[in-house]
């Protein structure tokens, strides 16, 4: 049976229109990169210019980027580790002993917006001496990502048949070891889409480290305010930095695209 040109033309032009308006502040950002100071300012030098990467060399050389990429890269997957950690044990526990209010009470504290904690952790952070430390960040890095991993791994634990786990108890298993062996190796999609989507939440996060980090701890979201001025904003610099961090987390999502569709599906189906 063929299908009427109309509905599928119309679809098309509803997917390019998506795209276009998705991709091309990110387009503008990379040809930005590229650019002078002054090709950036000037409207007739949109697409065609002459490419330049002393923006790249000067984030790099000047602004000792190396160092706050691994700030961010610490920070992301120690914040991951650490509610992988807790949030699988606890999820587990909330889907096989049906705690739904437990549940409901990590998902008020992850819709409860982060500022609230902001000055209660800062103040306490500074009477124990963390402020600017690695311990400080990841710990309020987790506030993002232990509630969304514990709430993703609910829906696949939830849906796993107590059989499996009663074979392995009857083969002489522990329940520790069930839950090692058996449970996690076949909850593999949801783990890694959890993590995945922890780590690129940890590593966006600008409010907790703009308040939390210092000199020595400070992360790519707060060290682009080095480019920025009261009279001048260095643009080409700026781009640069913007593009640099957002490579790690396209190249993330461009490989682990075929996990984290099927974890995220998987768990709706199964939730």
């Amino acid at each position: 049976m063929r299908k009427k040109k109309g509905p599928r033309i119309a679809q098309t032009l509803l997917t390019f229109l998506v795209l276009i308006v998705f991709a091309f502040p990110f387009v503008w950002m990379l040809l930005a990169s590229f650019k002078t100071q002054s090709q950036i300012l000037s409207t007739g030098q949109l697409f065609i210019f002459k490419p330049t990467f002393h923006n790249y060399v000067s984030v790099f050389k000047e602004y000792d980027f190396m160092k706050f990429i691994w700030n961010s890269f610490l920070v992301a997957a120690g914040s991951t580790l650490m509610s992988l950690l807790l949030g699988l044990p606890a999820a587990y526990a909330i889907a096989r002993h049906h705690l739904q209010k437990l549940g409901l009470l990590i998902l008020v504290a992850r819709i409860i917006p982060g500022i609230t904690f902001l000055i209660p952790w800062f103040i306490l952070f500074s009477k124990i001496h963390l402020v600017d430390t690695y311990t400080a960040l990841i710990l309020s890095h987790m506030l993002v990502g232990l509630p969304f991993i514990i709430w993703i791994m609910i829906s696949f634990f939830e849906a796993l048949p107590t059989e499996i786990e009663e074979s392995g108890l009857i083969d002489g298993c522990t329940h520790h070891q069930v839950f090692l062996r058996i449970i996690l190796p076949i909850s593999g999609p949801g783990v890694i889409t959890a993590s995945l989507l922890s780590f690129i939440f940890s590593w966006n996060n600008f409010m907790f480290s703009v308040i939390l980090a210092g000199d020595k701890t400070k992360t790519l979201p707060i060290a682009v305010f080095n480019f920025m001025s009261y009279s001048e904003i260095n643009w080409g610099a700026l781009m640069a930095a913007a593009c640099i961090i957002t490579l790690p987390v396209l190249i993330i999502a461009l490989v682990s695209q075929r996990y984290v569709v099927s974890g995220l599906s998987a768990g709706a189906v199964k939730g």
